[in-house]
């Protein structure tokens, strides 16, 4: 027994050393100085007590696109102050050395001090929540819109869990929101499911999980995800129309207009890979969504194309667009 315990609290010794290791650190090491691997993949309990800002790669890809790492580099560098926590389905526990060597957007967004990669698999993030039983009765292979519907499914469980912001990797983050409790408007008709916060156990995400379960209507698109988050903010209270680009309250949730995070409305995606004559300053919003499930033929970033996302990666996410994007000066 004596010896248990010394062991446990050698462990216990070990995680409060390398946390105020990663809290000493100078400021400036914040995007550049090199990391040692133990200290970015870390239970996710054990990261902070802060609310954080989630993101899920729920794919089993390893080599990440670029618009996913300027996604949460811009996150960490919009909310310094607050862990960066980034879920990847494809990284196990004994092969994330490997993925992380191998991955040159592992391997940039390992060095930022807020951001912290974790393993992440679905049996786990759905224990103690309504969401374990579909699981374990649903088929992956009869649904037609499995890694949407999965991902609508983890995203309410991690914010249920661990509080603080979802976002997914498609989302540029240009300044911070301070509100705890939002939803956002994707249009004058729906709430979007791409963006929204919560603090940890609020009994919105509960009930949401409870109407995900209750309503599961897998073959339809969006039943899950955005029309969930719809039905479920109208049967709190009527959501009218928005004044001028005023946010909504409602029952201390805050409903955001579209301008803060769909200032580009998905129709109108392309422009985002457009040449504008004068460069936006989207003054009421907080971050970009920049719709990727609609950029079917996978348009990519060119270096000096001067595009408004390129712009976008050189101001929100120079280190992605440096290495990535740019790639080393002359190549």
């Amino acid at each position: 027994m004596f010896k248990k315990m010394k062991i446990g609290l050698g462990i216990t010794f070990l995680f409060v050393l390398a946390f105020v290791y990663k809290r000493s650190r100078p400021p400036g090491c914040l995007f550049s100085c090199e990391r040692s691997p133990e200290h970015f993949l870390m239970e996710a309990d054990d990261v902070s007590q802060k609310s954080g800002i989630i993101f899920v790669e729920a794919t089993d890809r390893l080599l990440i696109p670029p618009l996913v790492s300027c996604s949460v580099e811009s996150a960490a560098r919009a909310y310094p102050d607050r862990p960066v926590l980034f879920f990847v389905k494809g990284m196990k526990n004994n092969t994330w050395r490997d993925s992380v060597s191998t991955s040159p957007a592992f391997t940039l967004l390992s060095a930022m001090e807020n951001v912290f990669l974790l393993p992440f698999e679905m049996e786990t993030v759905f224990q103690d929540t309504p969401l374990l039983p579909w699981y374990h009765k649903v088929n992956p292979a009869q649904e037609r819109y499995w890694l949407h519907v999965s991902s609508d499914a983890s995203r309410l469980a991690l914010i249920w869990k661990y509080g603080g912001i979802y976002m997914d990797t498609d989302v540029i983050s240009i300044r911070p929101i301070s509100l705890e409790n939002f939803l956002t408007a994707e249009d004058f008709q729906f709430a979007g499911s791409a963006i929204f916060g919560f603090s940890r156990h609020h009994k919105f995400i509960w009930d949401c999980m409870e109407d995900f379960v209750q309503n599961y209507r897998g073959e339809i698109w969006g039943h899950q995800g955005p029309r969930l988050l719809t039905r479920m903010l109208k049967a709190l209270c009527p959501v009218t129309n928005f004044h001028n680009v005023e946010d909504i309250n409602c029952q201390n949730i805050s409903y955001l207009h579209p301008q803060r995070f769909y200032p580009i409305p998905c129709g109108e995606w392309n422009r985002y890979f457009q040449v504008w004559e004068k460069s936006p300053e989207f003054n009421n919003s907080y971050s970009m969504h920049v719709w990727n499930y609609m950029n079917r033929e996978h348009k990519p970033v060119v270096a000096g194309s001067n595009t408004l996302l390129e712009n976008l990666y050189k101001t929100y996410c120079p280190t992605t667009y440096k290495a990535l994007i740019q790639g080393p000066v002359g190549s």
